[in-house]
C-alpha cells in the first residue's frame, strides 16, 4: 500500500505539495479550513460588478521554472497570456509621460544601448550602479545597497522591486531583491517575459490541480480546520503520529509511512506549532476593480510610477489597479479610494475621468509577509525536527519574496523532502 501525506492548507503551496507527492505515488488527503481552494491566490463571483474576479493580481515571468514546472504537471501551460517580448510599458502619473521597457532576449543587457528600449533620458552607464544589488549582502536594505539614485532608480529599479517585493526599498530586503534579481534578470530577456493568467487565477492555478488531484484519488476536505498535532516518540525516534480536527470525535491516527506537508499562513503555522519561527509582521495589497474595457491596444499590464497605483492590468470588460505596501490605504473609503485611483487610472488610459466607472475595491489585509531584513532571518526551512513533517508558503526560507513561485517552490520541496529516500533522516 502506498503511504499517504497528508496535505493542510490548500494555498498554491498546498496544491503544488499535493501534485507533487500523487506524482511520486503517495496517496494524498488535502485538508482546507476554508470552503475553497486557492488561499489568497483565487477567483471569486462579484455580484456588484456580476463578474469573476481575483482576489489580486499576479504577475509572472516566463522564467518563473517552478511555476511552469506546476503548470505543465496539471495540464494548464495554455492558461497564461502576454506579450510575445519582455517587453514592459510604464506611465509617470506625475508627469505624464509613457514609455517602454524592451529588454533583449539573450542575458547580456544590449537594452541599455538602445535609447528607444531603456528609461527616457538615461545613457548606459548609468545602470552600472545597481550591479551590487545582484550580490547584496544580508541583513542590508535595498535603498542601503545602490550608491546612486537618478532616473533610472526612481523609474525603473524601485517601482518593479517596490511591486515585486510588496515593500519599499526604503525597509525592503536587499538580499531577497538578489535572489529575485539572479532568477529573472541576469537570466536575460528570454527569462522575463510577463505573463498574468487569461481568465483568472483559479482557472491557471487552482480548478485544473483539483481535477488532476481527484483523477489521481486524492481526498479532498474543503471546510476541514486542523486543531492540534499529535507527537510521539522519544528524541530522535520522535515523529508527528496524529491530526487532530475541528468538529471530529476523534484524531486521525497517522501510520508508520505516512507524512504532514504544513501549507498554512505563518500565524495559522505557529499556533499549530508554538515554538516555530516564522515571519510576524506583513503587508497589505488593495486591487481595485473597474468594470470598464479598456482601450484598443492597451497592453495586458502597465507599471505606474510616481502615482498611488503600481500596476493596472486589463482583462475583458474589466481594468484591475493594484496598490502594494498598501496598508496606508486600508482605513479610507472604498468609495473614496476607487474615485482616486480612477482618477490616475483615466489618465493613463487616456479615457474620460468622469464618471467613475462601477468599481470593486479588494483589500488583502495580510497580502505577503513584509520583506524586510529582519523577517527573511524568521522564514522557516522546509524540513522540521520530525522527519515525517515538513513546511510549505511562500514565508518559509525560498529565498524569494512572497511570490506564486516562491509558493510552488516550497510546496514542491516540502514534498520532496517526505518521499525522496536519499533526503529522509
Amino acid at each position: 500500500m502506498s503511504r499517504r501525506v497528508f496535505v493542510v492548507g490548500a494555498g498554491i503551496a498546498g496544491l503544488a505539495a499535493a501534485v507533487e507527492a500523487q506524482r511520486r505515488g503517495a496517496r494524498v488527503v488535502l485538508h482546507e479550513a476554508a470552503p475553497h481552494a486557492g488561499g489568497r491566490c483565487r477567483s471569486f463571483f462579484d455580484p456588484k460588478l456580476g463578474v469573476t474576479l481575483d482576489n489580486g493580481n499576479h504577475l509572472l515571468l516566463s522564467g518563473n521554472q517552478s511555476t511552469m514546472a506546476y503548470l505543465r504537471a496539471i495540464g494548464a501551460t495554455d492558461t497564461l497570456i502576454g506579450p510575445t517580448q519582455p517587453e514592459y510599458p510604464f506611465f509617470d502619473a506625475a508627469s505624464g509621460d509613457a514609455w517602454t521597457i524592451r529588454m533583449s532576449p539573450g542575458r547580456l543587457p544590449r537594452w541599455i544601448f538602445d535609447a528607444d528600449a531603456r528609461v527616457p533620458g538615461t545613457l548606459p552607464a548609468d545602470y552600472l550602479p545597481f550591479l551590487p544589488l545582484f550580490w547584496a549582502k544580508p541583513g542590508r536594505t535595498i535603498e542601503e545597497s545602490v550608491r546612486r539614485k537618478d532616473r533610472v532608480w526612481s523609474l525603473l529599479v524601485r517601482p518593479l522591486l517596490r511591486a515585486m517585493l510588496n515593500a519599499d526599498p526604503s525597509e525592503a530586503s536587499a538580499e531577497l531583491a538578489a535572489g529575485l534579481l539572479r532568477e529573472t534578470v541576469a537570466q536575460g530577456g528570454q527569462a522575463c517575459r510577463p505573463l498574468v493568467a487569461r481568465s483568472g487565477l483559479s482557472h491557471a492555478f487552482v480548478e485544473p490541480a483539483l481535477r488532476l488531484l481527484q483523477y489521481g484519488g486524492a481526498d479532498i476536505r474543503l471546510g476541514s480546520r486542523v486543531a492540534g498535532i499529535g507527537v510521539s516518540g522519544t528524541d530522535s525516534k520522535e515523529r508527528v503520529s496524529s491530526l487532530a480536527f475541528e468538529g471530529a470525535a476523534e484524531p486521525v491516527a497517522l501510520g508508520a509511512g505516512d507524512g504532514v506537508v504544513l501549507a498554512v499562513p505563518p500565524h495559522a503555522a505557529r499556533a499549530l506549532v508554538p515554538d516555530l519561527s516564522a515571519p510576524d509582521s506583513s503587508r497589505a495589497i488593495v486591487t481595485v476593480h473597474f468594470a470598464v474595457d479598456a482601450p484598443n491596444g492597451f497592453q495586458p499590464m502597465t507599471c505606474v510610477v510616481n502615482g498611488m497605483s503600481d500596476w493596472i492590468f486589463a482583462a475583458d470588460g474589466r481594468l484591475s489597479v493594484t496598490l502594494v505596501s498598501a496598508d496606508r490605504w486600508l482605513a479610507t473609503p472604498h468609495e473614496e479610494l476607487a474615485q482616486a485611483v480612477w482618477l490616475e487610472t483615466a489618465k493613463a488610459m487616456r479615457m474620460p475621468a468622469v464618471p467613475t466607472p462601477p468599481s470593486q475595491v479588494v483589500a488583502e489585509e495580510h497580502a505577503t509577509f513584509a520583506a524586510l531584513p529582519a523577517q527573511e532571518g524568521l522564514r522557516a526551512a522546509t524540513r522540521t525536527r520530525w522527519p515525517n513533517f515538513t513546511l510549505a508558503g511562500d514565508w518559509t526560507a525560498t529565498g524569494l519574496p512572497a511570490t506564486i513561485e516562491g509558493a510552488i517552490r516550497s510546496g514542491q520541496k516540502a514534498a520532496d523532502a517526505l518521499l525522496n529516500p536519499s533526503m529522509e533522516r
